[in-house]
């Protein structure tokens, strides 16, 4: 079997799982039925296509038939679009959507009506406490890293203007445009006298 057919099949099992426990997922799936909808890798050969039938979807790493949507990108942003929006990374150019657009739009509201929570899916396998426990510690780490990026952001910026001197600092930006509108305005004048001077002659 294909690797990537082995790690679907979890996969599946949970979307089809929520999906059959929420009501506006079932009401998609069946607007959707038939419809195989690809999400590909840019830049490699790898793809996943889901394949909706009935009340459920079908995960395989080939295709039955040829998508009604594509929906392409790095890994990267996959990964981003599968935990957030969708819809805005595809406005910023992050994902690429070909196809029906009605039936991508509807396949996008399915997935994130089936999408697994990560905290409940550790409590149904070890319970509440750990759960909560592991999204504490997840939280915190995410909370981390991003304060960790900010000031490293912070770090090379303060370096860059104070330090190498490679960027200017903003009081010198502000300093530069006040010194090139003074100019611009001295220059004007000095036009105005010469064409004054011009005419008198």
């Amino acid at each position: 079997m294909d690797p990537l057919e082995t790690l679907l099949r979890p996969v599946a099992r949970v979307l089809n799982r929520n999906i059959s426990e929420l009501s506006p997922a079932r009401k998609l799936c069946a607007e959707l039925d038939g419809t195989i909808a690809a999400i590909r890798v840019r830049d490699t050969a790898l793809s996943m296509y889901f394949h909706v039938l009935g009340d459920r979807v079908e995960l395989s790493a080939t295709a039955a038939g040829e998508p009604d949507v594509v929906i392409t990108g790095s890994l990267l942003a996959l990964a981003r679009s599968a935990s957030g929006s969708a819809q805005a990374a595809i406005r910023d150019g992050a994902l690429d959507l070909s196809g029906d657009a009605e039936k991508a739009e509807a396949f996008q509201k399915l997935l994130a009506c089936a999408r697994p929570d990560a905290e409940e899916e550790i409590a149904r396998l070890l319970g509440d406490p750990a759960a909560n426990s592991i999204g504490r510690i997840a939280r915190r780490a995410t909370r981390w890293a991003r304060e960790a990026r900010r000031t490293m952001s912070d770090n090379i910026g303060e370096y860059l203007q104070e330090e190498s001197r490679d960027v200017p600092t903003r009081y010198e930006v502000d300093r530069f445009s006040a010194n090139v509108g003074t100019l611009r305005d001295d220059v004007e004048r000095l036009a105005a006298r010469i064409d004054r001077l011009t005419r008198d002659n």
